[in-house]
């Protein structure tokens, strides 16, 4: 028996078990909806930055992974965008100086782009001596390191020689191109960097950590789980004469032990379909045997005086029953 059947066997006992219990009080038991933050790249954990049972902030940092290729390639591409700017300025002047700023700038992004080419190669030739990579993967990084140096050569030979370029306006409209082409290299570098860092995205306790620091993460697993008190909601199960006269919107008056005062929650989700249905043909005795999950969520400031688990009692106001 699985643990929803479980619950469902239990709440079936729970409705019958005492005579003398409230008609329109139910038990239920409280349960989070869990955010589990993760990086849509693999890396290895560079730093863990909470434990389990800790609260947190909006915005806090909760991982980071290795990311020194991707901080490279954010540097390679503030490169481009320098080298664009210049020739830019270049073109536009007329005069020698900014010709050799542009030429001098696309080596710097040429030299940026090897490094990262090198980062690259050396960490998939890392992975492939793990298996973690096809050796198809590293000859494309050795690919891609070959062309990085070409390239940077090819840049040192234009600043040595330092040609004159020909027909201004249309290398103009061409710079200008690259100026846009390589702002957008730079916004996706950027994004990639970022995705690498796991920032809580709301006030929430930690539930639990999934890696250790140095630990290889695959991509898009989660590394931390968190419970933001908005999350978590209550659960019971009503007798099918009961659901029928529960709304959404609807409030409720949950109590538990330790709890305290009661507290207040509101209907969110009547469920259309019975948890239990008995293999006889519906009488009226034996439709009393359905019972229909609800949810309710409690209000704001009482949220955290419930933990997942948690076993709760749900008093509810039937609309349009009558008197007992």
């Amino acid at each position: 028996m699985n643990a929803r059947a479980s619950l469902v066997a239990a709440a079936l006992l729970a409705l019958g078990a005492c005579n003398n219990a409230p008609s329109n009080v139910f038990q239920g038991y409280a349960e989070g909806e869990y955010v589990h933050v993760a990086s849509p790249y693999a890396g290895a954990l560079e730093k863990l930055g909470v434990a389990r049972g800790q609260h947190v902030e909006a915005g806090a940092v909760l991982f980071v992974l290795e990311h020194g290729a991707e901080q490279a390639a954010v540097d390679a591409a503030k490169s481009k965008v320098r080298g664009a700017e210049a020739r830019i300025a270049n073109l536009s002047a007329g005069r020698r100086k900014p010709e050799l700023d542009a030429i001098r700038a696309e080596a710097d992004s040429a030299s940026a782009a090897l490094r990262l080419a090198k980062i690259q190669l050396d960490q998939n030739e890392r992975l492939f001596r793990s298996g973690f990579v096809s050796e198809a993967k590293v000859d494309e990084a050795h690919a891609t390191y070959t062309r990085a140096t070409a390239q940077l050569a090819e840049t040192e030979a234009q600043l040595r020689t330092a040609l004159q370029s020909l027909g201004r306006a249309p290398e103009i409209d061409a710079a200008r191109a690259d100026f846009e082409a390589a702002r957008a290299d730079l916004a996706q570098a950027s994004v990639r960097l970022e995705q690498k860092t796991g920032i809580a995205p709301a006030a929430a306790l930690v539930q639990d950590t999934y890696y250790r620091e140095g630990e290889w993460v695959a991509a898009g697993s989660p590394v931390v789980s968190l419970l933001p008190p908005a999350n978590i909601k209550v659960r019971f199960f009503v007798p099918e004469p009961v659901v029928g006269t529960l709304r959404e919107g609807a409030p409720v008056t949950l109590t538990c032990d330790g709890c305290g005062a009661p507290i207040g929650a509101t209907i969110t989700y009547v469920s259309p379909q019975a948890e239990y249905t008995p293999p006889v043909i519906y009488s009226r005795d034996s439709r009393a045997k359905l019972v229909f999950m609800v949810e309710a969520r409690p209000a704001p400031g009482d949220r955290t005086k419930l933990r997942p688990g948690q076993p709760v009692d749900v008093q509810v106001t039937p609309q349009g029953a009558g008197p007992g």
